[in-house]
């Protein structure tokens, strides 16, 4: 199976110079943990609920004052939506990352995928 088959589309993004309480209200009301972050319409991160509770509450800074490019997590790891799921898994699996930018092949976000869209959890 492919990435484009199980992936989110048109993924909600959040640019480099908002704050990272814009952030934090976007994590709020879609019940997500990670916006792809752009900056001059280019992938140039990803920003996680852990990068803001370890990189501004834990820090003592201020939400509304900060912003998602002094904490966000460069060099973002991204597949592509031609892949195979379960290569993609794989990677996943060895980096530790639960969620993905998507990518097509001209490098423009086109989704999201997350683990449990490969792999979805079956009731114990």
């Amino acid at each position: 199976m492919k990435v484009s088959e199980v992936m989110t589309r048109h993924p909600k993004v959040i640019h480099a110079d908002q704050t990272v309480l814009d952030a934090a209200r976007e994590f709020a009301e879609r019940n997500i943990g990670m916006l792809p972050v752009e900056q001059n319409d280019r992938l140039i991160g990803v920003l996680t609920d852990r990068d803001i509770v370890t990189r501004v509450v834990a820090q003592d800074r201020d939400p509304a004052q900060t912003t998602i490019a002094s904490v966000v997590s460069g060099q973002p790891k991204y597949c592509f939506e031609d892949e195979d799921t379960e290569h993609v898994a794989r990677n996943m699996d060895e980096l530790l990352i639960r969620r993905l930018p998507v990518m097509n092949r001209d490098k423009r976000l086109v989704g999201v995928v997350s683990i449990e869209d490969i792999r979805p959890r079956t009731p114990s």
